[in-house]
């Protein structure tokens, strides 16, 4: 009788984050050219990343059902997958949020945000392929910490784009509109973020 195949954990955990990167690859296609009209047509393909993805925790979790052995604590698979699903969902959910708020023009902070979260799910792929190898990548610290500081950037962006928000806007339906769209893009670079914070946690404790 054949042997099952072992299953690949870092293989899925790698498939959730590329996933990640890719919506945010199309959400910043998106925004270089954007118009209601584009959003609609090319969200798709955003929401169609987001369900892959559920799929693929689904995936992780029954096979930790399952699983005698796991590479790393099962909690800690758990987490990790946990924290990429939120990355991607965040993703989702800025997509979903301009349409539903009918956004029609993007301020230009929000091109600098999603600038981020592109640069910042290029980090998080990186990290989350070498998190299988951690005990002999020479780049993972270094994605660990680019992460951060794009995070960090992120953070003072969020800040001055809220104070020129609520001192030149006098519409509060736009101040709404804006207070929305840019806590989810915050929120997106502080899920990238989590990721990392995640594996550099991982690497101390499994070293």
């Amino acid at each position: 009788m054949a042997r099952k195949k072992q299953f690949d954990y870092f293989g899925e955990l790698a498939h959730l984050a590329k996933n990640a990167h890719q919506a945010a690859e199309i959400l910043e296609m998106i925004a270089i050219d954007y118009s209601l009209e584009t959003l609609e047509k090319e969200a798709v393909k955003i929401h169609d990343l987001e369900r892959e993805g559920d799929q693929i925790v689904k995936r992780i979790l029954n096979e930790l059902y399952i699983s005698f052995i796991t590479p790393i604590d099962r909690e800690d698979i758990v987490e990790i997958t946990e924290r990429l699903d939120d990355v991607l969902d965040s993703i989702n959910s800025v997509a979903y949020l301009l349409s539903s708020l009918v956004v029609e023009e993007l301020k230009e902070n929000a091109l600098v945000f999603i600038a981020y979260a592109l640069e910042a799910t290029a980090g998080v792929l990186t990290a989350t392929k070498e998190f299988a190898k951690f005990k002999n990548s020479k780049t993972l610290h270094t994605m660990i910490d680019e992460v951060s500081e794009i995070e960090g950037k992120a953070d003072k962006l969020y800040s001055e784009s809220l104070k020129k928000l609520f001192t030149n806007e006098k519409d509060p339906i736009e101040v709404i509109r804006w207070k929305n769209v840019y806590d989810q893009l915050e929120a997106l670079l502080n899920a990238s973020e989590s990721v990392v914070d995640v594996i550099s946690g991982l690497v101390i404790k499994n070293s």
